[in-house]
């Protein structure tokens, strides 16, 4: 294989998070011809034999309550079984676009909007799924197959308008040895923001500040303090790319959380200098080697 397929994955994975009703269709599509690669279909044929995709989801049709968003979708205890039925789903989603955006508002109802099922079955199901499936095939150790990306010290800093937020956590990085990558300090070479991030995604670790920089609700509700839309969706990208355990998010001050973002670490950027203990703790959870002592100093 030339490159990182699951880089082209990653890319249609974000098109979807990032698409509308009128244009979902394709990165859906795009998806599950990429997961049916050569090089990738070894593994996954022992990965859907024997599953039954149909029996899967009258099961799962059997949980609901009558009530709109009450059904769930009815998983099997053995991981290697989701993964081949998630691909199966994938595969069915794909060849028939009005079944998915009915199975997504039944199953990952999110509100009125019919494009808010899909993006919610993408950050619910489908980003998950591209993580443990990428681990599922490096794990098989196949060296034909460029699917591990070296290991780098290139840290992706996603922030909004909180400049000194910012700047305390590139220079806090650099102190420590690691190479802050922040978005408009690369060159634009002609390319529109979105293609940068992916241009840049080279890196071993990701830092997500959500400052209160927006305001937003519900129709009809009070607005709160929000992160910015374009820091939500570069988080969103970023776990599809890295897992969850390389993406920690920095929060500063009082703003409302996404209910979709439960399971990733994030920690409260304190005025004490407390975050940076806890960024450190991250960072060496995730197989950077850490200077406790200029931590310390800094």
């Amino acid at each position: 294989m030339g490159h990182d397929v699951f880089a082209d994955i990653n890319n249609a994975v974000l098109d979807l998070q990032a698409s509308q009703l009128q244009t979902y269709e394709r990165p859906l599509k795009k998806l599950a011809q990429l997961l049916e690669h050569s090089e990738l279909e070894p593994y996954n044929a022992e990965l859907k034999a024997g599953l039954d995709l149909e029996a899967f989801i009258k099961a799962s049709e059997q949980t609901g309550r009558g009530m709109m968003g009450s059904a769930r979708l009815a998983w099997p205890d053995d991981p290697k079984e989701v993964l081949g039925l998630t691909l199966l789903l994938i595969e069915k989603l794909a060849n028939d676009p009005r079944y998915a955006i009915n199975f997504s508002h039944h199953f990952f109802y999110s509100g009125q909007k019919i494009i808010a099922g899909i993006h919610s079955l993408t950050g619910q199901l489908i980003i998950p799924f591209v993580r443990d499936y990428k681990t599922h095939i490096q794990s098989k150790g196949n060296p034909q197959t460029a699917l591990k990306p070296p290991f780098s010290n290139k840290v992706f800093i996603v922030h909004g308008h909180d400049d000194g937020a910012r700047e305390s956590v590139a220079r806090f990085l650099e102190r420590i040895g690691l190479e802050a990558i922040i978005l408009h300090e690369q060159a634009n070479q002609g390319r529109t923001v979105i293609e940068k991030v992916v241009a840049h995604g080279d890196v071993g670790f990701a830092v997500v500040l959500l400052t209160p920089d927006d305001e937003g609700c519900a129709k009809g509700a009070t607005p709160e303090p929000r992160a910015r839309q374009n820091v939500l969706l570069e988080l969103g990208y970023f776990i599809g790319r890295l897992g969850r355990d390389k993406v920690c998010a920095l929060k500063r001050g009082t703003l409302e959380i996404p209910s979709d973002f439960a399971g990733v670490v994030w920690e409260t950027m304190d005025n004490s200098g407390g975050w940076k203990q806890s960024l450190a703790r991250e960072l060496a959870a995730a197989g950077h080697d850490i200077d406790w002592n200029k931590v310390m100093r800094t």
